[in-house]
């Protein structure tokens, strides 16, 4: 990639504290039982399935951050999870996708927990766009370009990440971002017997969900995560979420409010009787111009935001093909935008 990266980012100071080998997580001790290779430092994120700490590798010196898969195999659910994301975290070789380095299993023959030793970066957008700290054009071009660049690697081997958001995008001092969380992720050609089921499993955080996930369209493919790419853009540029939905109908609301309403073909795809219906009876509403909801925005990123946040699927650039917008003119070398050398097989 270009080494004309901004400037760096300052990283909030993580959370937890040394404790041997027990680190406090909110109010409780999570035993970190790795061994003698690396000694565990802080704990520098939960979440639902476990908890990040960063260590040093004693063989090497060098920091990682290991992930502790919390009772990786206690459920059908967490357990393809967790092997859906090694698989891929294996299969993928990228600079802008988080790398694994080992794999540990505690001794005992119950074991039951996974430890997954990865490249550590001290953050995440998520904490960066809520800090206080300037973000400037420059940043976001930059972010931008690394986010595109790694969805281009991962969609090329026909995967679909379906979890996009800040806190999955990890970022370290020097702006360097690695997309991370990889267990909601499916095929492109991996489509669900009817749209219930799909949703049913699709449990990413709302306001990043494309609409056609929420509206029935039909076939699902790459631009679900366009979509959410363009709400992390927006997120950047406003630091706050662009469709912050309370619930299912106000999250529609909002996408409405600002993109209008949809036209009459799209509805007219729209599956379920009952959604279609819905739609159909929504007073009709013009889009807002996101010039008008960022007034600080430069011509070039409107532009960006706008080919991405479109109503219908078909309508949204590939990554490969957002890549070579002019925003990301000073960034876009074809040449250093490698597709991935196998599709990965989920089966």
């Amino acid at each position: 990639m270009s080494d004309s990266a901004p400037h760096k980012v300052a990283i909030a100071p993580k959370l937890g504290r040394r404790l041997g080998l027990q680190h406090h997580v909110s109010d409780g001790f999570v035993l970190f039982d790795v061994g003698t290779q690396y000694k565990i430092l802080e704990t520098i994120g939960t979440g639902a399935y476990g908890v990040v700490c960063s260590a040093v590798d004693n063989k090497t010196g060098k920091h990682v951050a290991v992930k502790k898969v919390v009772q990786a195999f206690n459920a059908v659910t967490t357990a393809k999870r967790t092997l859906r994301e090694l698989k891929l975290l294996l299969h993928f070789k990228h600079d802008n996708i988080v790398g694994i380095k080992n794999i540990i299993q505690s001794e005992r023959e119950d074991f039951k927990h996974v430890y997954l030793i990865m490249d550590l970066m001290e953050s995440d957008l998520h904490h960066i766009i809520r800090s206080d700290q300037p973000l400037t054009s420059e940043h976001i071009c930059y972010f931008m370009y690394q986010l595109l660049r790694g969805l281009k690697y991962m969609h090329s081997a026909n995967v679909i990440h379906r979890d996009l958001k800040p806190s999955n995008l990890l970022v370290n001092e020097n702006c360097e971002l690695r997309i991370a969380d990889f267990g909601m992720a499916r095929a492109v050609t991996q489509q669900p017997e009817d749209h219930k089921s799909f949703m049913t499993e699709y449990v990413a955080t709302r306001w990043y969900r494309a609409p056609e996930l929420m509206l029935s369209f039909g076939q699902y493919s790459q631009s679900i995560d366009i979509w959410s790419v363009g709400c992390i853009f927006a997120e950047m540029i406003g630091r706050r979420q662009i469709f912050p939905g309370k619930h299912y109908v106000h999250q529609l609301q909002l996408i409405i409010s600002v993109l209008g309403s949809p036209s009459s073909d799209l509805v007219s795809s729209i599956r379920s009787d009952r959604v279609r219906s819905y739609v159909m009876g929504l007073p009709s509403k013009s889009a807002t111009p996101f010039k008008q909801l960022y007034n600080k925005a430069t011509g070039p990123m409107v532009d960006l935001l706008t080919s991405l946040l479109r109503f219908n699927p078909a309508e949204r650039p590939t990554s490969d093909t957002a890549l070579k917008h002019p925003f990301l003119s000073g960034y876009h070398d074809k040449e250093d935008e490698p597709t991935c050398h196998a599709p990965f097989d989920f089966q």
